[in-house]
């Protein structure tokens, strides 16, 4: 069975740093590419980052891309999103997902087998 627990979120101020975590467990997690997704009140959920098995790739939407950084840690099962500069615009509830058998990372939302319960993040201007 597999387990994906975001931790990390929280209430900041615009301009201030989150870095969200997210622990994998019942899967061989180096073999599988991770995502992170958001969703905000009212809207559909959306694509943030993702990594390649190896972290050798990543990929950004472009409304993060330079502000936010995504790494893992294949040892210890854990992937991270570090947030800077954090925007009123990226308040939504984060969740990092595992990809399914066979796929590549992606920023489809379909692509995506399991995910974690979420993250609250609440950025203040």
């Amino acid at each position: 069975q597999v387990q994906l627990v975001e931790t990390g979120g929280g209430l900041v101020q615009a301009g201030d740093s989150l870095r969200l975590s997210c622990a994998a467990s019942g899967r061989t997690f180096s073999h599988y590419a991770m995502g992170w997704f958001r969703q905000a009140p009212g809207k559909e959920r959306e694509f943030v980052a993702a990594i390649s098995r190896s972290a050798g790739i990543t990929d950004y939407a472009d409304s993060v891309k330079g502000r936010f950084t995504v790494s893992r840690d294949n040892a210890n099962n854990a992937v991270h999103l570090r947030m800077n500069s954090l925007k009123p615009d990226d308040t939504a509830v984060y969740y990092c997902a595992v990809v399914r058998r066979g796929a590549s990372m992606s920023r489809r939302s379909t692509n995506y087998e399991y995910w974690g319960q979420g993250t609250q993040v609440t950025v203040s201007s």
